[in-house]
């Protein structure tokens, strides 16, 4: 059972806007079986591209002792991302691991569900898991087709949903990321679809994470927008945040049939309360999603030095962190804030 993540003692480190250290989002590989132009261009990633090889990727034993020393700092939740983490080998025994460390109260996992078979899904919830992430873009074949562009059937994503929700999670989320021009004509067929199912729907703001994905503000579909769309056929409100720093604003049907969730991190960033660090699938650790680069622990995993050593050293890191970059885009404007983050880490490298 997730504890109360609000019922958390005195974090026991804060950067320099106070904001603790609470999540930790942890790549287990840079691979995707999928090729979604906001993450992953079919044009960049490519068949001549060059993924991590197997030695390069951090091994479970270390994931596993890092974790630990989070949790120290102060970490309570892990999400397990990619890539496509169902990729990785054997990764119920990682979740396993994970799920014994003293501290962690709530571990979840992203993943599009073409790989979430009947078996898989009960055994990523047995090994640990509390929560599924699921990603879907579309209902339209033409349009699911276009943004994923692989030949993966809409259909085996549609199973692996339905897979997920047959299965005790305590939360089964299907995430949208909404493009102007793109797919926001199936905002309302895919509350339809989800509707009193017991899937939590979230719409997301397109970012500007990476360097590939060709954004621009022109392409966001607001937040605003979205409710416009969905509250004259669907009437929602909001309602209040599960803790303090849930990205996602949240709204319930006046009819009972369940919630959606909104994403606004570009017309309403919440950097003010961002506590999440993430991990590499190669061991380096970033303090933002937009980052232009992080911090290698490899060489502090291969060497000599103690847990102590390494969690102080981790303690610093987080001590000093400044990041607020969505907060800084809207202020500043896109162009200067591109300016001083030319090149920012993948989102298939650190998970979104």
């Amino acid at each position: 059972m997730i504890k109360d993540l609000n019922e958390v003692s005195r974090p026991a480190v804060a950067d320099r806007f106070d904001r603790p250290l609470k999540d930790l989002r942890i790549s287990v590989t840079d691979r995707c079986n999928f090729r979604c132009g906001y993450c992953m261009p079919k044009d960049v990633f490519g068949k001549n591209y060059s993924f991590l090889s197997s030695s390069q990727l951090l091994k479970y034993a270390d994931i596993v002792r890092l974790v630990r020393v989070f949790a120290r700092l102060g970490v309570r939740k892990i999400r397990l991302t990619g890539g496509e983490p169902l990729l990785r080998k054997d990764l119920e025994d990682l979740i396993r691991n994970i799920a014994g460390v003293q501290g962690i109260v709530d571990i979840a996992l992203t993943t599009n569900a073409s790989l979430l078979s009947p078996q898989r899904a009960v055994s990523l919830h047995e090994a640990g898991v509390h929560r599924l992430n699921i990603s879907l873009d579309a209902l339209t074949p033409e349009i699911y087709e276009k943004i994923n562009q692989v030949p993966v059937p809409l259909e085996d994503i549609l199973d692996g949903i339905e897979n997920a929700l047959e299965v005790p999670y305590q939360a089964v989320k299907i995430n949208m990321v909404v493009q102007k021009g793109v797919n926001e004509c199936d905002i309302l067929p895919m509350c339809e679809r989800f509707r009193g199912t017991g899937a939590i729907l979230r719409f997301i703001e397109f970012m500007d994470v990476g360097n590939h994905n060709r954004w621009n503000l022109d392409k966001v579909f607001t937040a605003r927008e979205m409710v416009d769309v969905i509250h004259p056929v669907y009437p929602i409100e909001p309602i209040k945040a599960n803790y303090r720093g849930e990205v996602s604003k949240r709204w319930k049907y006046l009819d009972g049939q369940g919630e959606v969730g909104i994403i606004s991190s570009i017309t309403k960033p919440f950097c003010g309360d961002c506590a999440r660090a993430r991990l590499s699938a190669k061991g380096e650790v970033y303090t933002c999603l937009f980052a232009s680069a992080g911090y290698d622990l490899r060489p502090l995993l291969d060497s000599q030095l103690d847990d102590a050593e390494i969690l102080g050293k981790l303690h610093h890191l987080w001590q000093g962190r400044k990041d607020r970059y969505s907060m800084d885009r809207l202020s500043h404007g896109d162009s200067e804030t591109r300016g001083r983050t030319s090149q920012k880490v993948e989102m298939s490298y650190i998970g979104g």
